[in-house]
């Protein structure tokens, strides 16, 4: 039995933020979640990543390099426009390389790209973000012939018994605690009604499961009404097409019934554009959406065309959305991250691995230092805690799951 758990957990990893790129193209995406905090207001979004160029000045780079493994642009671009912007700050410090397309039927290629950035002399530490199928059985043959390179792995692909063992260092968003932090936004938001959208084969995983019931609860404490919604699977034979037509006129028949202070949520990513659209147009609540990232959904559902010099740039795509909020009255109705989920964890990956390469830490899973460069990075607090499996009740000491600064639009 753990053993299923354990692959349905790693499937739900595998998912999570796939649809980065384009939530359009991204047929099955489970949430990265968040904390919300209650006091958290416009006011506190203007001390977050708008400040990150001024509150986090890049670490001193030693005599050493860091290889940096990301998805290809067409699969999750804003992964690979942070890592892109990594290595613009630093230099011919950082060595950059991509997971296959294919990396689940092309592990042996993920394994040489690995080995390649070890036969680097200079190369100190590896981050593999996301870490695709194959990461782990890479990771074991560098560790056989350098094991003095530390290994980091963000958002996983593998189960965290096969992931764990390889790896110094796993992170991933805290999926079930999503549930708590999406009620507490909403209720912030002026939310009276809650509506969760999800299928059948979504909430057949634990991970989804959890933050489901996390989200009723907390609802139930803050006074809200919680409404199960079920859409079309978008791997069902309808397709994502099915699942985007629905949720574009189901939104609208929500929001008749249980007025406009509903707020929307959903599991998958194909669930997000539409959504956002549909909750603009009805002028109801969007506390974030399953991948909590201002590039993520919001651009396309709200038509903002993002010009070549200002990809992956966080203060531009949260000015036009607020702008856009602001044209509509609806400032403080849509949220996300102050710091972007894959741009926050590839900037805040190197600070890391500067850090101990340069011996200012000296574990290689360090709760508390890593805690501190992504709070700083997300310009507050963000919650970091050591996974334990929902089911087993394993805990692992290597693999700690993150919920950023939430902020509202």
């Amino acid at each position: 039995m753990k053993k299923v758990v354990s692959v349905m957990m790693a499937a739900v990893m595998a998912f999570s933020l796939a649809g980065c790129g384009s939530s359009n193209n991204a047929a099955d995406t489970t949430a990265a979640p968040t904390q919300a905090a209650p006091e958290q207001t416009e006011a506190s979004a203007d001390g977050g990543a708008d400040s990150q160029e001024e509150t986090q000045e890049a670490a001193p780079a030693g005599d050493f390099k860091i290889g940096i493994l990301t998805s290809t642009v067409s699969q999750a671009e804003e992964e690979y426009r942070a890592a892109e912007g990594v290595k613009e700050k630093f230099g011919d410090m950082i060595i950059h390389q991509t997971f296959p397309d294919k990396a689940a039927s092309e592990q042996e290629t993920t394994i040489s790209i690995a080995l390649s950035l070890a036969a680097d002399p200079d190369v100190k530490a590896i981050i593999c973000n996301t870490a695709m199928e194959g990461t782990a059985a890479a990771m074991e043959k560098v560790r056989e012939k350098r094991p003095d390179i530390l290994l980091l792995a963000g958002v996983p692909s593998e189960a965290p018994d096969v992931i764990c063992a390889a790896a110094d260092l796993v992170f991933h968003p805290d999926v079930a605690e999503m549930g708590t932090a999406v009620a507490e936004a909403a209720a912030e938001m002026g939310a009276t009604t809650v509506v969760h959208y999800s299928f059948p084969r979504h909430m057949a995983q634990p991970l989804n499961i959890a933050r489901h019931d996390n989200m009723k609860a907390k609802c139930e404490e803050l006074g809200l009404t919680f409404v199960d919604g079920t859409s079309p699977d978008p791997m069902s034979d309808a397709g994502i097409a099915a699942t985007q037509q629905f949720i574009l006129e189901d939104v609208p028949r929500k929001v008749e019934e249980y007025g406009p202070d509903t707020a929307f949520f959903g599991t998958n990513a194909g669930q997000q554009e539409p959504m956002c659209k549909a909750v603009y147009e009805a002028k109801a609540i969007y506390p974030l959406p399953d991948n909590p990232s201002v590039f993520y959904a919001f651009p396309g559902a709200l038509g903002i065309e993002i010009p070549e010099d200002k990809k992956g740039d966080v203060d531009f795509m949260r000015d036009q959305i607020s702008a856009k909020l602001s044209e509509n009255e609806m400032s403080g109705r849509m949220g996300a991250w102050s710091a972007p989920m894959h741009t926050m964890f590839i900037n805040c990956a190197v600070e890391y691995a500067i850090a101990y390469c340069n011996g200012e830490v000296t574990d290689r899973a360090d709760l508390e230092a890593f805690t501190n460069i992504f709070s700083e990075f997300a310009g507050g607090d963000v919650s970091v805690r050591k996974y334990t499996d929902i089911e087993s009740g394993k805990s692992y000491d290597n693999f700690f799951v993150v919920l950023g600064k939430f902020i509202t639009l």
